[in-house]
């Protein structure tokens, strides 16, 4: 399994404008479930910490492979998710891991 994770930083001129474009993002993203093979898991977080340094929202998401994230990297209704939150991102880090099964 590969997990997917993503981190981004939100635009905002108010605090209430960042918060409309996290909702913004979080609808779109859970949109995606059911509708992309291979895809295991979804699940988005809104940071609580106010640090300076945090980003505002992750992604988490779970692949069966990483030809299944490929697939999904190019998959339409990825494409139109990218194409709904378009610039409200200001900032993106991204991490992608295999996730080894548990020993029992």
């Amino acid at each position: 399994m590969i997990r997917h994770i993503v981190m981004w930083n939100v635009r905002g001129e108010s605090r209430d404008e960042k918060l409309a474009n996290i909702e913004k993002l979080k609808r779109s993203f859970h949109s995606l479930r059911g509708r992309v093979p291979g895809l295991l898991h979804l699940e988005i977080g809104v940071d609580t910490s106010s640090v300076d340094y945090a980003c505002d929202v992750v992604l988490v998401s779970d692949f069966e492979s990483q030809a299944a994230l490929e697939a999904y990297a190019v998959h339409p209704e990825h494409l139109r998710v990218k194409n709904e939150i378009g610039d409200m991102r200001t900032h993106r880090h991204q991490v992608d891991y295999r996730v080894e099964p548990a020993k029992e």
